[in-house]
């Protein structure tokens, strides 16, 4: 292990980072740790006042303060007796902040960034795993969660704040982690989280339709999936973005890209292009055409969106200097990313297949894969989140009707929206198929697994590895994996 690195710093040393700053009181006050939290504060923290969207940080100034903050960072001075950095946007210069007191972590490993609507999780798994195989002992931050070599820790947010991926990776540098890579959202990147991290490679996997309850538009979401691309340090020329040519922003990401830039696709010339793709029911086999060479490709879960997945972690891998043949190793060995066409078995004659599916894309995706190897009817269990985008939801049900043979239309996530209120914006996209509504999760799974006959198939969309629902303000647990296992011993299978 390294030897434990200082958290130690001067307000001073901070604030050296930011431009336009002013300070009120003694600078050289010593800083140990920093929070955007006013409940986690720790004697000796920076307490940083972040202006939120229902409230405002400066208002738990005095909390903090009582609870050992020796500074505080806000966007107007207080009536506080206690140090005060007053800049314009607290939020954009936090992740600077706990860049510098925790020693630039990101510039002691190679870090890798990857943004997109879809494929993100399974991207960073297998680049993840392609660095495991090279005999690299890596780190990962994502919507499963963080992981340090081996070690596992939960996470909440698919980017977390910025506060916390630098504690994170200062843990991946304590733990001696060599190569990490990070899920990086749009939410995340408009934010200002990623501010204060240092990416060696960027990927993006595509863009269709999402989050567009924060986004003003799809321009606005591209603009902010824009910034990993921008941001890339052009003086490295060891730097680089590896992009979807397939996909309609590649385009607009080519342009503003300030490092190099190399192209992945199926149907546009690219750098690595994907070529004689076969699609089997046990996984995906394909050629990949760069430099000259032609590399044999087999990765285990089926599908299309497969092959992206598998040729964006083939392209970086290469790009990173790692031999072809620890690249194939790594996609072939394996064996799928838990709540991504994950399959779930308890002794039945028929096929269930749980997904996160929850753009209209997304879902196109797990449902025309599913299609291809349905030898009888295929059953979609879906609904869609509360309090997020609302557009989406009857294309969520136009996608479901256009490779389904039966929908149930249930609940997922409804937040403070009502379940029913959901469904009835979800109902007008149904178009020529056959659906029922069960409101409650738990019975629509149970439903859909005693009508189902020998080859069939169903799929469970939207919750994929998650383990709770949220309703109202409570969270409770539920995994679809766990009530689909419980479904089918209600009704007499037995896993084998």
């Amino acid at each position: 292990m390294t030897e434990l690195l200082s958290t130690k710093k001067t307000l001073a040393e901070l604030m050296s980072v930011i431009n336009d700053a002013e300070v009120l009181g003694d600078s050289n006050v010593t800083i140990t740790g920093i929070t955007l939290d006013s409940r986690k504060v720790a004697p000796g923290d920076i307490y940083v006042c972040i202006p939120g969207f229902s409230m405002d940080g400066h208002d738990f100034a005095e909390s903090a303060i009582k609870s050992g903050a020796k500074a505080l960072v806000v966007q107007r001075y207080l009536p506080f007796d206690i140090p005060q950095l007053k800049v314009k946007d607290t939020r954009l210069i936090v992740g600077y902040l706990a860049a510098q007191l925790y020693d630039n972590p990101s510039r002691q490993l190679s870090l890798v960034g990857v943004t997109g609507t879809n494929g993100k999780t399974t991207v960073t798994h297998l680049v993840e795993e392609i660095a495991r195989h090279g005999k690299k002992r890596t780190g990962i931050i994502g919507t499963l969660g963080a992981k340090i070599g081996d070690k596992e820790l939960p996470g909440q947010h698919t980017t977390p704040e910025s506060t916390d991926i630098q504690k994170l990776l200062h843990e991946m540098v304590l733990g001696d982690v060599e190569m990490a890579v990070m899920e990086v959202s749009s939410h995340a990147l408009d934010l200002g989280r990623v501010n204060g991290c240092e990416f060696k490679a960027a990927i993006f996997t595509n863009l269709s339709q999402d989050h567009l309850d924060y986004h003003k538009d799809m321009e606005e979401y591209l603009k902010a999936k824009g910034l990993l691309f921008s941001g890339m340090d052009k003086e490295d020329k060891e730097k680089f973005a590896a992009i979807n040519a397939d996909d309609s922003a590649s385009e607009f990401l080519k342009r503003i890209a300030s490092c190099a830039v190399v192209t992945y696709a199926i149907d546009s010339e690219a750098d690595f292009k994907a070529e004689n793709i076969q699609l089997l029911d046990q996984g995906v086999e394909f050629e990949v055409r760069y430099k000259g060479i032609v590399a044999k490709v087999f990765y285990r879960t089926p599908g299309k969106f497969s092959v992206y997945n598998a040729l964006a972690a083939f392209t970086w891998g290469i790009m990173s200097g790692y031999s072809q043949d620890v690249v194939l190793g790594a996609l072939k060995s394996i064996k799928g990313v838990p709540g991504r066409f994950e399959s779930v078995r308890g002794g039945q004659p028929f096929l269930v297949i749980v997904d996160y599916a929850h753009t209209p894309d997304g879902l196109e995706n797990v449902l025309s894969t599913a299609r291809e190897f349905t030898s009888g009817k295929l059953y979609t269990v879906f609904g869609c989140g509360g309090d997020r985008d609302k557009k989406k939801r009857p294309l969520m049900a136009e996608a479901a009707s256009r490779w389904s043979d039966y929908l149930v239309v249930t609940s997922d996530n409804p937040r403070s929206e009502e379940p029913h209120s959901i469904i009835e914006d979800i109902l007008p996209g149904i178009k020529g198929v056959e659906y029922t509504v069960i409101e409650d999760r738990r019975s629509a799974i149970v439903h859909a697994c005693a009508t189902v006959t020998s080859g069939d198939t169903i799929v469970i969309a939207g919750k994929g590895h998650e383990d709770y629902q949220i309703i109202g303000k409570n969270t409770i647990h539920f995994d679809d994996r766990e009530e689909v296992r419980e479904a089918l011993r209600g009704i007499g299978y037995v896993e084998k």
